[in-house]
């Protein structure tokens, strides 16, 4: 069973996100809990890395200078890990106002950090859904995201 990162970060989002459970689990017993679920170690690790730089890492991104009207200029790096459709999904998200441009460079950040090959839309969807679910405020933008997470493509009607 070959599971990477974002599959160990989408099982604990499912899993305890829409818990009420006080106090939040520990890394110790999160590691217990993915074991048992069949997460290999190292994936553990990562998964738990990248949720302490999405949470503490936040701050010191460095934004630069942002206007309501500019535009995001992609590197080369991050062209090659994020191809056009899933660049054009990211400025669609910031369009109609799921994201915000630090929350856009927040989004970069952590999906680059997946450390994966093959970055398509729906990772992305999920990864939007965490970032938002990390700060708080959000609770509008999260809602219009999981109704994009899990709307149902319409079928043809006959």
């Amino acid at each position: 069973m070959k599971e990477n990162v974002l599959d160990v970060l989408m099982y604990l989002f499912e899993t305890y996100v829409e818990t009420e459970e006080e106090p939040e689990p520990d890394q110790n017993e999160l590691r217990i809990e993915l074991s048992r679920a069949g997460f290999g170690d190292a994936e553990i690790e990562r998964a738990l890395e990248w949720l302490d730089d999405l949470t503490e890492g936040q701050a010191s991104l460095n934004y630069g200078h942002q206007t309501v009207h500019g535009t995001r200029i992609y590197n080369e790096f991050e062209q090659e890990r994020l191809d056009t459709h899933c660049r054009g999904y990211v400025t669609y998200l910031e369009q109609i106002g799921i994201l915000s441009p630090p929350q856009r460079e927040i989004l970069v950040d952590r999906l680059l950090a997946l450390e994966s090959a093959d970055i398509d839309v729906e990772q992305i969807k999920w990864v939007v859904l965490m970032v938002l679910f990390s700060q708080p405020g959000q609770e509008l933008a999260y809602a219009r995201m999981e109704d994009l997470v899990f709307e149902e493509t319409p079928g043809s009607i006959h």
